[in-house]
């Protein structure tokens, strides 16, 4: 089997555990598979997600970061982040995953006037537009759905 090079994560959902479990696989795809590119897509129903401060709102307590950390060697539970929005920012700016949703929902769902419209997202998040996603899904030598 030939090895990842090219791993899209689409999000549709706004289950926290999916949440959870998306960020957890970017960061060992990045750390544990050494997979060269590593994207988390926001599909229709996850873009309520990115809006500013609802990842904020999913916690990580000390017992989920206690039993997180147990399983990788030379992590500690203080090495964690407190909130999945902490979360986003690490793995995008310390391990180089791109984090971008779909703008065609935004508008949709009211909260962009424009597909490009960021105003009312994380400012870590890059709305794109329906060329970009059908690039990323094309271009993706997997893709995993949460």
């Amino acid at each position: 089997m030939a090895k990842t090079q090219d791993l899209l994560l689409i999000v549709n959902s706004t289950d926290p555990y999916n949440q959870y479990a998306s960020y957890v696989v970017a960061f060992m795809a990045k750390k544990l598979g050494n997979v060269p590119k590593v994207t988390i897509f926001y599909g229709p129903k996850g873009v309520p997600m990115i809006k500013k401060g609802e990842l904020a709102k999913l916690g990580i307590n000390d017992d989920i970061k206690n039993l997180l950390a147990s399983q990788f060697d030379g992590l500690e539970p203080t090495d964690l982040p407190d909130n999945l929005e902490q979360m986003a920012r690490f793995v995008k700016d310390q391990l180089g995953v791109a984090i971008v949703s779909c703008g065609t929902f935004h508008v949709i769902d009211g909260f962009a006037s424009a597909v490009d419209d960021a105003s009312n997202i994380e400012d870590f998040i890059v709305p794109v537009k329906l060329p970009q996603a059908w690039a990323a899904l094309d271009a993706a030598d997997k893709v995993l759905y949460y």
